[in-house]
């Protein structure tokens, strides 16, 4: 089973402005990702950094379906001196911020296969540090899923 890292932003994306297109795709690739978790076809990492962020956040709402979806994580990180040293590293070789250094530094260190984000910096930067995980989009992601699925089934037939 792949694992899976998704930074906070995609625990939130449902919850954000629907006006734009590229939101709603999100939203929809993002909600995929939770469906796959609970059909246990992906696992699903949640880490300190989220808890930490969850706890910041102001809205009840978000903060509970953020909470709800938590559950489908079958990997929990913990602070670790390993966690902190990749962060460092990461934030100096690729411009990162803190936070966003802190949770590539988890799907690291947890060795997931796959980073998903809706920042599209943290994406483009991201890139530049040549990890032995794919770094991307959720839509990217759901497309290329989608593709393999697809590829599989007509070698089968």
């Amino acid at each position: 089973m792949d694992y899976i890292y998704l930074d906070y932003n995609c625990f939130q994306r449902g919850f954000d402005d629907p006006r734009q297109i590229k939101i709603q795709l999100e939203a929809l690739a993002c909600e995929e990702v939770f469906k796959q978790a609970e059909k246990k076809s992906v696992g699903l990492v949640w880490s300190f950094m989220h808890e930490d962020e969850n706890s910041l956040c102001p809205f009840l709402e978000r903060k509970w379906e953020a909470t709800r979806l938590s559950d489908l994580c079958k990997i929990k990180v913990d602070p670790e001196k390993e966690i902190y040293n990749f962060a460092k590293d990461f934030q100096q070789k690729a411009k990162l911020s803190a936070k966003d250094a802190v949770h590539l530094a988890c799907a690291f260190y947890a060795k997931c296969k796959i980073f998903l984000s809706c920042d599209d910096e943290l994406l483009k930067r991201a890139k530049r540090l040549n990890l032995e995980m794919k770094v991307m989009n959720p839509i990217d992601y759901v497309r290329e899923t989608n593709r393999e699925s697809k590829n599989y089934g007509r070698r089968r037939n």
